[in-house]
């Protein structure tokens, strides 16, 4: 074999190692095998440094290689619930702000329907005037302190955002939250992790208002949300953001009735939590 030759092959037997080496590191990843984060600190935090290269600190399950149980010792996460019953709950994030949250409001008391509002705990703390009286029949959840990707932050990091708006969101509407949305649906570790530090039940979505796509004319969004809803679907809306989420929001009578008109009702996300809960050990 000549010289280039040989070269060429010590790069190919480089690539599959490497391959091999990348393919190993998800298996080992996915398995949750002991001795993937070798050179820790006894006992201490992970960080960017320590973390397997080539895996972000902020995807990696466990926060510390010490001890390391919540309590309770697992988080569940939901997109929607098994039931037969024709229940559905309505959501909104990233509120309370002045421009939409009263509008809601105002629509959810006229229909007398309840919701679930996760709340960004800096909204909630400069706009608690928005809400005060105001959420005796609905369930408040955390959407964090500033509405920032926890996919992207350390375990530490993750858990201030979500503790300190646990506290804030506790304080303002005397209610404590025990339910998580993550921003941008965005799940990691430290996501997991931080949720079960404090015992939170991880909320995401099956159906959301798609403003942009199906805005125009507005029926047609009414239409997607009524012909799509089913038993136990949790329904994604916005309190504020871009202008075409108005659609949504000018819509919601419509779609409360068509929901109505086809047998649903309305049940905030830990009374759904519940009906299939009961209904599981009944079975």
């Amino acid at each position: 074999m000549g010289d280039a030759g040989a070269a060429e092959a010590g790069r190919s037997r480089r690539s599959i190692l490497r391959a091999v080496g990348r393919a190993g590191t998800m298996a080992g990843l996915a398995a949750g095998a002991a001795g993937t984060l070798g050179g820790l600190a006894a006992g201490g935090l992970l960080d960017d440094a320590d973390a397997m290269p080539g895996t972000p600190v902020s995807a990696i399950g466990v926060p510390t290689d010490g001890p390391w149980r919540p309590s309770p010792a697992h988080v569940d996460v939901s997109w929607a619930v098994d039931t037969s019953q024709r229940l559905v709950a309505l959501t909104f994030d990233d509120g309370p702000m002045p421009n939409w949250t009263p509008m809601v409001h105002d629509i959810l008391d006229e229909e007398r329907i309840p919701a679930t509002f996760f709340l960004v705990g800096a909204r909630v703390h400069d706009n608690a005037r928005l809400i005060h009286g105001r959420m005796d029949r609905h369930a408040v959840g955390n959407h964090t302190w500033a509405h920032k990707d926890l996919t992207r932050m350390t375990h530490p990091q993750a858990y201030r955002a979500m503790h300190r708006a646990h506290t804030t969101i506790a304080e303002v509407t005397g209610k404590e939250p025990r339910l998580l949305r993550p921003p941008m649906g965005n799940i990691g570790g430290t996501t997991l992790s931080a949720a079960g530090s404090l015992g939170y039940h991880v909320v995401l979505w099956s159906l959301k208002m798609r403003e942009a796509y199906l805005g125009h004319p507005p029926g047609r969004l009414v239409d997607y949300i009524v012909d799509n809803t089913e038993p136990g679907t949790i329904l994604l809306a916005h309190d504020t953001g871009h202008r075409d989420r108005l659609v949504a929001i000018r819509g919601l009578p419509a779609m409360i009735r068509g929901l109505r008109a086809r047998g649903f009702e309305f049940v905030t996300v830990p009374d759904l939590l519940a009906a299939s809960e009961t209904e599981t050990a009944t079975a």
